[in-house]
């Protein structure tokens, strides 16, 4: 556990080996790391760009790929127009580049290896990406804990990981997907055509056998506030539910 420790808090060099756009403001990166390292769906790392005339930014991204004992690890990036990180990933790195990173990081926001009972995610944008860990750690370790998403976009462009979350719904009747689509009529009938409200969540919960035992909120602070108020309007526990916010 030590070891573990200070390995986390030692940066290393990653090179990135793919680079995919996901929507039209996220990409994602798949990075190699030079020291593997074994994370649980949740956690994140801290990245470090260092300036020809020594300036540093760093930024913390949450962990996309699942804890399957690959030495790659996947970043889901937001483009920001004001942001100091984010536009050197979407204008500047490429294929080859290195990136210097450290972790895994955080031990709040975890999948429940043993959940007690079903799990709901709550997300937006980007705030996806830790949800999605640990949607892909649940398919790589075959559990079979109910677990439903709720996902809130724009439109459907920018559902990140749309086709993977479809064919994981698809595939698999244990998982149930609900999407918020707010500035565009949603295409499929169990989405929603307007913002995330406390009866929208209450709905969503009646899609799983029985109420949710875990339940976890990512995304901007504002969205953060509202979805978790809904799950309290929706009759959930407080002690179950964690949250986690993106920037401002």
């Amino acid at each position: 556990m030590i070891e573990s420790a200070v390995q986390a808090a030692l940066w290393q060099k990653s090179v990135v080996e793919r680079i995919v756009q996901q929507t039209p403001a996220i990409k994602s990166f798949s990075l190699r790391l030079g020291n593997p390292f074994t994370h649980v769906a949740g956690q994140h790392v801290d990245v470090r760009l260092t300036a020809p005339d020594g300036y540093m930014a760093m930024r913390s991204y949450s962990i996309a790929s699942p804890p399957d004992g690959s030495s790659i690890v996947e970043l889901a990036i937001e483009r920001l127009p004001d942001g100091e990180v984010s536009p050197f990933f979407h204008e500047v790195a490429a294929v080859g580049d290195e990136i210097e990173l450290r972790g895994p990081l955080g031990g709040h926001f975890l999948w429940p290896q043993d959940a007690a009972g079903p799990v709901f995610l709550i997300g937006a944008g980007s705030g996806l990406v830790p949800l999605m860990a640990m949607i892909r750690q649940r398919r790589v370790e075959a559990q079979n804990v109910p677990t439903a998403l709720l996902l809130s976009a724009r439109t459907a462009r920018d559902v990140l990981y749309a086709k993977e979350l479809q064919a994981i719904e698809f595939d698999d009747p244990g998982f149930v997907l609900s999407l918020a689509i707010t500035r565009e009529a949603p295409t499929r009938e169990t989405d929603f055509a307007r913002r995330i409200d406390g009866a929208m969540v209450q709905e969503v919960i009646t899609r799983l056998p029985r109420t949710p035992a875990h339940v976890f909120v990512c995304g901007s602070n504002g969205f953060v506030n509202i979805a978790t108020d809904g799950a309290l309007f929706a009759g959930l526990d407080a002690a179950t539910i964690k949250t986690e916010r993106y920037g401002g």
